[in-house]
């Protein structure tokens, strides 16, 4: 597969993404297109950009279409990735939640790919819990890509995967070895669960959560579906739940039922009590 593109053949598979997972491909994610989809190409003796996409329009390309959709979505993420949203959660989120006695606090791990954000999110709430007996939490974490939940539910990394954002405190009390990778212990992996979700589709099956991180996912949206995905997510929220986004990442002209909170450690969104 070459990283030369016609103009045609990349904006016909511009279009083919975004209609199937709401992705706009930038224009100059030549490189992208090509790192992600050289093996699947060649494994399915398909030798240009154009000959994929018609390939993909055919009845019975399910598969196909399944298989590159994971491919041109499954991003890379680490541990505990930017500090301040899980600062943010222990310090701020968790506190607020206590005092209000609320039997188990629900949060969501939109777009989680292999699982690390979901993990850290526990290893947060384990960590609170030692010194607030009783302290409940469940995690749903979600993502296009059934393979990489199914990666992600096994709970097992590499030492390079470790080494993105975990310190050695937590490796030790947290991972147990499994000949060359290391497993999520199950009190972490036990407060999670995984299910397959598209961002442009239904949130109601998901039910009603606290606190929503949706973090270095809406970059790759169209100004249209950021908007219907922050608003359908605002009433996917118990009043006055919380937003967390990426570092760079803002609402700003896309939604209106949040209120910016600003914490010591970084910026969060609530739910305005209007909502």
């Amino acid at each position: 597969m070459t990283t030369c593109y016609t103009p045609d053949e990349y904006k016909n598979f511009q279009k083919f993404l975004e209609d199937a997972c709401g992705i706009v491909l930038g224009e100059n994610k030549h490189y992208l297109v090509s790192s992600r989809l050289n093996r699947l190409m060649r494994e399915s003796q398909i030798d240009s950009l154009q000959s994929l996409v018609d390939a993909l329009s055919k009845l019975g390309a399910t598969g196909l279409r399944t298989k590159v959709v994971e491919a041109m979505t499954t991003n890379e993420t680490l541990w505990f990735r930017d500090t301040y949203p899980f600062e943010v959660l222990s310090k701020v989120i968790f506190e607020e939640y206590k005092k209000e006695r609320k039997s188990a606090l629900r949060i969501w791990s939109a777009a989680c790919s292999s699982g690390q954000e979901p993990y850290s999110i526990s290893m947060i709430a384990d960590e609170y819990a030692m010194h607030n007996p009783g302290f409940q939490l469940e995690v749903v974490a979600t993502d296009i890509s059934q393979s990489i939940l199914n990666d992600a539910k096994e709970a097992k990394y590499d030492a390079l995967a470790l080494a993105r954002g975990l310190s050695e405190e937590r490796k030790r009390r947290y991972f147990s070895a499994i000949g060359n990778e290391w497993q999520v212990n199950a009190k972490i992996r036990s407060r999670v669960s995984f299910r397959e979700n598209n961002l442009l589709q239904n949130y109601a099956p998901l039910g009603k959560f606290d606190v929503i991180f949706c973090r270095n996912v809406l970059i790759y949206f169209s100004a249209e579906s950021k908007s219907d995905i922050l608003n359908r997510m605002a009433k996917s929220l118990n009043p006055r739940g919380f937003l967390i986004l990426g570092a760079s990442e803002s609402i700003a002209q896309y939604c209106d039922a949040f209120e910016m909170v600003r914490a010591s450690a970084g910026v969060v969104y609530r739910l305005k009590p209007a909502y």
